[in-house]
């Protein structure tokens, strides 16, 4: 049975399928076999008379894996809400059993599956029952995507509390710039933020354009030697 990890973030926008999708491409340039999920995307628009989920469809492209997309995301929603608000106005039941089971079966047939959030830990799939929830019951260490800007510290500091006081186990944290203007929280936030918090950095992410190399950029600014640690050799 191979091994996961939840990707979350500290909000939504932050860059969670762009790490997640240079994870899946340098994982997969290192001999892996990488399975992707998305237990529910929202705000996915109609194309050809479905609804398209477009982070879904990045991952399986990063990652090579060869699942349907109805298996990668089983749920897909038309409302950019969080996934307990959007499946109820759409008149849908999500199904945290057939998630679970879902993702069981994509791990078990993949040496590494990436499983992706919406917005962060405390967001709900259905009520009551939020991704830290899941993460919890699927025993899946995590990653906390941030976009490294003013603020990041109180939001990036309560996300890895939430996931410490729900038993999670943390790899740890990415920090990713959003914007090439100049900005001195970006500049300093990590070395304060090494002051607070004994969870590791796992690096900084420049601002970059959609066409960057991402396995090369993810071996020569990263330190990914907990997740190498977590699978061992491909």
């Amino acid at each position: 049975m191979g091994q996961a990890i939840l990707i979350t973030g500290t909000d939504t926008g932050v860059g969670k399928t762009f790490f997640s999708c240079g994870l899946a491409r340098w994982l997969k340039f290192c001999g892996y076999k990488v399975g992707v999920m998305k237990p529910a995307e929202t705000g996915c628009v109609t194309r050809d008379g479905v609804l398209y989920p477009e982070d879904a469809w990045r991952l399986r492209e990063a990652s090579g894996c060869v699942e349907t997309i109805e298996k990668i995301c089983p749920y897909r929603l038309p409302e950019p809400l969080a996934p307990s608000i959007a499946a109820e106005r759409a008149g849908v039941k999500i199904d945290i059993d057939r998630l679970l089971a879902v993702f069981e079966a994509i791990k078990s047939a993949h040496d590494i599956t990436l499983v992706e959030g919406a917005g962060g830990l405390m967001v709900p799939l259905v009520p009551s029952y939020t991704f830290a929830d899941f993460a919890r019951v699927a025993k899946l260490p995590i990653i906390v995507v941030a976009a490294n800007k003013l603020g990041v510290i109180n939001h990036l500091l309560l996300s890895l509390e939430h996931a410490s006081c729900k038993g999670l186990t943390l790899l740890g944290y990415i920090l990713n710039r959003l914007s090439n203007l100049p900005s001195l929280a970006a500049e300093t936030n990590r070395e304060v933020l090494v002051g607070l918090t004994g969870v590791p950095c796992l690096g900084e992410l420049p601002f970059l354009e959609p066409d960057a190399d991402l396995a090369n950029l993810f071996e020569a600014e990263l330190n990914l030697r907990n997740i190498e640690l977590l699978l061992g050799s491909p």
